[in-house]
């Protein structure tokens, strides 16, 4: 078992700042909750890519749910989802940027197909691999002189925008890592 910091047992979601994923490309990160997502062979994908988190540095895991495809329709029915959220404490600081690229170059190793082709209009969308950032901690560097921290964010983890609010699956994957005794350790 890893050793993570006590980085998330103390914040309450509502209080935390929201970003435009936009607004943070060149921050550098030390941290990050993800949401992984998959309705096709999630049994397959979804450990193939935890191999390639673990590489980048020390995680912990929520329990994996599985979940209907809120798009689902009883005239057009959709394969259900497997969800997992995912804390990555990454061994050196990253820029958001480059983070997002390494996510986006995981779900094309797990052959993750974002364009469609023109196809029938019922044929349903296999999702191999679905990685969001829901979270980021931001790297801060501190002045040596005046033991002040630079950076004009106000919190230290920001949720993203464009994730929030949570979906049902992703709170309550929070919640679990939030809660569990990982984020107990000092």
């Amino acid at each position: 078992m890893h050793k993570v910091h006590n980085d998330l047992a103390d914040f309450d979601l509502e209080t935390l700042e929201v970003c435009t994923p936009e607004a943070l490309q060149a921050q550098s990160v030390t941290a990050v909750l993800l949401a992984l997502g998959s309705n096709y062979q999630a049994e397959y994908y979804l450990p193939r890519v935890r191999k390639g988190l673990a590489m980048l540095g020390d995680m912990q895991l929520s329990t994996a749910f599985q979940n209907p495809d809120f798009t689902s329709t009883k005239a057009q029915p959709k394969p259900d989802y497997t969800n997992q959220c995912v804390y990555l404490s990454l061994k050196s600081e990253m820029p958001l940027s480059q983070l997002q690229q390494t996510f986006k170059q995981f779900e094309r190793d797990c052959n993750r197909q974002r364009l469609t082709e023109p196809t029938m209009a019922n044929q349903i969308k296999k999702v191999t691999m679905d990685i969001d950032i829901l979270m980021v901690k931001p790297f801060f560097i501190k002045n040596s002189l005046s033991q002040e921290t630079e950076h004009k964010w106000s919190k230290e983890w920001i949720i993203m925008a464009d994730r929030y609010p949570f979906r049902a699956h992703e709170k309550a994957g929070v919640k679990e890592l939030i809660t569990s005794d990982i984020f107990k350790v000092g």
